[in-house]
């Protein structure tokens, strides 16, 4: 069984930086896809960036220049550096793991593509 448990959200001025971690047990992490989602109140869970087994990034436009996405598949973890933060980046953030064994190529943005999610941890961006 895969478990999936996200930390180091919380509160920052726009303009700031935050690095949200996701610690993964279980199965084979160097394998998985895996991405980064994100929920403000009332909106839908939007894909913001994807890391694929050979290191492979994608990122959604909005935070393009901004966000980092990296792995180290020494300590099965997911990581999300945020630079220049603004207001509309305030969310839920969740790490999300695709354990499937098709092939993981191109930006999959879409929920139904992964199969263990996180919890959650939010963060809130001040203006």
């Amino acid at each position: 069984q895969v478990q999936v448990a996200e930390s180091g959200g919380g509160s920052v001025q726009s303009g700031g930086s935050l690095r949200v971690s996701c610690a993964v047990s279980g199965g084979s992490f160097s394998s998985y896809c895996m991405a980064w989602f994100r929920q403000a109140p009332g909106k839908e869970r939007e894909g913001v960036a994807v890391i694929n087994s050979a290191g492979a990034l994608y990122y959604t436009d909005s935070v393009k220049g901004r966000f980092t996405i990296s792995r180290d598949n020494a300590k099965n973890a997911l990581y999300l550096q945020m630079n220049s933060l603004k207001a509309e980046d305030t969310a839920m953030y969740y790490c999300a793991a695709r354990t499937t064994s098709r092939p993981c190529s191109g930006p999959l943005f879409a929920t139904y593509q992964y199969n263990y999610w996180g919890q959650g941890t939010q963060v809130i961006v001040s203006s």
